[in-house]
């Protein structure tokens, strides 16, 4: 960790505030030109190709349509909290920033001042991103709650349970980083990475980690609290204009903080590429350079967003949840019960390289197999009894394990009396 943070004067920390804020609101605008063509030449489509050169300006144009738009607010809104909620939605996705590095020690142009490009650093830098994150589901739940809508509603507390769920599992895929790096300073991490990306040695966490973000942002096939199908939007139903846009600034601005996580933990940060990293003794690692390495890493994890987005169809719930509770949390149990074991042998030298390398193909090799094993059938469920609906003279709707009789055997209601 740099001897910087803490020492920096106000102008430089105010600067690099600011200037994280504008990368993030372009990167924003970005990215939804970028999801738009990529999707659309998925589909055989142009997309937006209109608006400034090769439709870069679209996403600024609709971002000025909606804040001019007409804010409705419903009736049976709770009209504090209504507003309030977007608000705090967006506010935690820029703070989890602050202790992302860009880049290592530069130089500010037209100044003598050194500076690191990271906002600041903290010995507990990645539990403090998990934190900030997970406030953002507060916005999502409240303004479910406070738009007095079933279905945004059930939005906002889809997206509170999903959130919950795969937070778990993206929290036990950091502790396998935590053991190998020693630390869980951001920066310290990725110097840690200088001679080997995580992602190589700890491939398990890394695949499930990269699961885990695309449910702890709502994203498709994860896009459960906005499901059009059943819930017409989720949470955000009743919204329009500029909260309506802050919702969905917070859905790009997460999307690519998680990308950024990713890229600092498993895929060695702001650190360039195996090969140009090593030309003209590592000149490629230092300076602004370091920038270009960062961004297009992140680009890549949005591809992937875009990608699933494009090609897979909506989960059902109960899969989903039993997806993250069954399979993501115990897989990642076993594995850092794993890592410790085999740190634990290495330090002790009982466990050489080529002997690790064995045990590792082998262990794929059992999990592939695991996926030829066909699925138990459950057992056929006991034929329902047939049952009166109008027994009692009353019609009342079958109990578990009863079914209703067919039209042809359907006991007829009885006859009402003139005195009845």
């Amino acid at each position: 960790m740099s001897d910087l943070f803490g020492h920096e004067a106000f102008w430089v920390v105010a600067l690099k505030a600011v200037l994280i804020f504008v990368f993030l609101l372009v990167y924003t605008l970005f990215n939804i030109w970028f999801e738009r063509r990529v999707v659309a030449r998925m589909q055989h489509r142009v997309g937006p190709n209109v608006n400034g050169p090769f439709g870069l300006l679209q996403s600024l144009a609709d971002g000025v349509k909606l804040a001019l738009k007409e804010d409705i607010v419903v009736k049976s809104a709770d009209k504090l909290v209504y507003i309030l909620a977007p608000i705090l939605a967006t506010i935690p996705a820029f703070l989890a920033w602050a202790v992302i590095p860009f880049g290592p020690e530069v130089r500010i142009p037209f100044t003598d001042t050194i500076t690191p490009l990271q906002l600041t650093d903290l010995p507990v830098a990645v539990l403090y991103v998990l934190a900030v994150t997970s406030v953002g589901v507060y916005g999502i739940v409240l303004a479910g709650w406070a738009s007095g809508s079933i279905y945004a509603l059930l939005g906002g507390l889809r997206s509170s349970a999903q959130v919950i769920s795969y937070e778990v599992a993206m929290g036990l895929s950091f502790v396998s980083v935590f053991m190998y790096a020693g630390t869980m300073s951001t920066s310290e991490i990725v110097a840690a990475q200088s001679d080997l990306w995580y992602f190589v040695p700890l491939f398990p966490s890394f695949v499930i980690y990269c699961i885990a973000m695309v449910g702890e942002t709502n994203r498709a096939p994860f896009d459960l609290p906005e499901a059009e199908g059943e819930l017409v939007g989720g949470f955000h139903t009743e919204y329009s204009s500029l909260k309506f846009a802050l919702f969905f600034l917070a859905e790009y601005v997460n999307m690519v903080t998680v990308s950024a996580l990713a890229t600092t933990l498993f895929l060695g940060g702001w650190r360039a590429p195996f090969g140009i990293g090593q030309i003209n003794d590592g000149y490629f690692n230092t300076g602004y350079w370091p920038l270009l390495w960062f961004f297009g890493k992140t680009l890549f994890f949005i591809f992937i967003f875009v990608w699933l987005r494009g090609t897979l169809p909506r989960m059902r719930y109960d899969q989903f949840m039993s997806f993250g509770w069954k399979i993501l949390i115990p897989a990642s149990l076993a594995w850092i019960i794993a890592v410790a074991f085999i740190r634990k042998l290495k330090s002790e030298d009982m466990l050489d390289q080529q002997t690790l390398l064995w045990i590792a193909v082998a262990a794929g090799v059992l999990v592939l197999l695991t996926f030829f094993i066909p699925e138990k059938k459950p057992d056929p469920e006991p034929e329902p009894e047939q049952w009166d609906a109008f027994a009692g003279g009353y019609p009342v709707p079958p109990m578990p394990g009863q079914a209703a009789p067919t039209t042809e055997t359907a006991a007829a209601p009885p006859e009402r009396t003139p005195s009845s």
